[in-house]
């Protein structure tokens, strides 16, 4: 019986089971083709008759040496890159437009190129005069970094063969066009096709790439999910541009952990690095408010200190508004129906708004007892003490549950002056590091303690 055949679309990658004239999927016309198989026979006859080599196996006890690491000087990147760049490594940065990817990299490149690695710039968005006036106003004139602006990936991989330099840094992935793939530049097929070419270029030529990656409106890098895959770290870059701080998050590393951050502040000269990130959030913080906590949360290793903003105010709506910055919506709404259900605490009829002070983001759920004592603290118009930080998982129970690091995270608060933590009943604390560590086992006797309710 004859194997059926697949056909796929250029623009989005859309895959159909006959060929037409238009993509159902994106719209467009004559961009649907035949996948032509890589192998269509048993092992001895693929690839056109001939035979692969046999691929050499190890066991799991095979000892592999460390990769070696280049520093480049920014600890917070060495951070987020799990202690430097390793050779052959490709890695995709990607971040909302005008949030300074091309100053963290430009700045980047030249630390790199300082350290020794003879480093390539190639810009796809920019003239090479406009990167040098950005590299003029950050004081990296002299820096030793080769410098192209080019879109064709052949041209640009001719050169990079050429030059042999041991980073490349590509800006962006989705300005490329490679000739021999019939799309426009940006396309789903171009995209693919760029990162394919660019990291096996560089895992055979042992040079490291960095690939700058556009951000859809839901904050996912634009192009297909498989360049994610392609590469061995993904990093994003975050902040919001009414505040001067920038969050560099990794998402994936295969060299390190994942989910590490690194602080980094905004100024006229550039991008300069934050060495404690909890102190610079809650720089702004002044007296006791109703509304606001001290959340002590971990990113990746580190403990980080952030403010919760919560205000509740009666709503002129039938629908009342819930609006968050900075933390997940739908647990919002699950730690206002635990409140309702488990504590008789109603929000009806309430607009809810609740914020991260700083443009930091917050995923951990060890963020719901805090969010909690925001929420209740707006409500009742009722301050918390300023000396105090709050962590803890909610459950839909209404239990209390611990979280993972609290010697880290109080070690944290005592070294930025809190004296009081309320945490969950239960989890293994080998040392409160001195505070006084309030511990509750439900959120109904938090409530009823803290707040006098429930």
């Amino acid at each position: 019986m004859a194997k059926a055949k697949t056909f796929s679309c250029s623009a989005c990658g859309a895959s159909f089971n006959k060929w037409s004239g238009r993509c159902d999927g994106c719209g467009e016309w004559n961009t649907i083709s035949e996948d032509t198989p890589l192998s269509a026979g048993p092992a001895t006859k693929s690839l056109g008759g001939k035979r692969g080599a046999t691929i050499p196996l190890t066991d799991l006890a095979t000892q592999e040496t460390p990769p070696p690491r280049t520093h480049s000087g920014l600890d917070e990147l060495d951070r987020v890159l799990g202690g430097g760049l390793v050779p052959a490594s490709a890695i995709l940065v990607g971040g909302d437009p005008g949030i300074g990817k091309s100053t963290l990299l430009l700045q980047a490149a030249a630390r790199f190129a300082g350290a020794g690695l003879k480093t390539i710039y190639i810009s796809g968005e920019e003239a090479s005069a406009q990167v040098r006036m950005r590299a003029q106003r950050l004081g990296l004139t002299d820096a030793p970094v080769q410098l192209g602006a080019e879109t064709n990936l052949r041209d640009i991989l001719t050169t990079l063969d050429a030059e042999k330099p041991q980073l490349a840094i590509i800006d962006s992935i989705q300005t490329m066009w490679a000739d021999n793939v019939d799309s426009a530049p940006g396309s789903v097929s171009q995209v693919r096709a760029a990162a394919h070419e660019l990291t096996t270029f560089a895992k055979r030529k042992g040079m490291s790439v960095i690939l700058v990656g556009h951000v859809t409106k839901e904050g996912q890098i634009a192009g297909p999910r498989v360049v994610e895959h392609m590469v061995d770290t993904v990093l994003y870059f975050e902040g919001e541009r009414g505040h001067q701080f920038r969050i560099l998050r990794a998402v994936k590393n295969r060299f390190g952990p994942a989910d590490e951050i690194g602080v980094f502040e905004m100024t006229g000269g550039g991008l300069s690095e934050v060495t404690n990130p909890s102190a610079l959030f809650l720089s702004e913080r002044g007296e006791p408010s109703p509304g606001s906590v001290v959340f002590a949360g971990v990113e990746g290793t580190r403990p980080v200190l952030v403010e919760f903003q919560a205000l509740v105010a009666p709503s002129p709506h039938s629908q009342p508004r819930r609006t968050v910055v900075g933390w997940d919506g739908s647990r919002l709404a699950m730690i206002l129906a635990v409140l309702e259900a488990r504590c008789g605490i109603p929000f009806a009829g309430l607009d809810v708004y609740l914020n991260v002070a700083g443009g930091m983001k917050v995923s951990e759920p060890a963020a719901d007892l805090a969010v909690a004592a925001a929420l209740l603290s707006a409500r009742e118009d009722a301050a918390l003490p300023a000396d105090t930080v709050i962590f803890g998982e909610i459950s839909l129970s209404g239990a209390l549950r611990p979280v993972g690091q609290t010697e880290n995270r109080l070690k944290e608060a005592q070294k930025l002056g809190f004296t009081t933590a309320i945490a969950p009943s239960g989890g293994k604390i080998v040392g409160d590091g001195g505070m006084m560590l309030r511990q509750f086992g439900d959120l109904t006797a938090f409530v009823g303690d803290i707040f006098g309710a429930g």
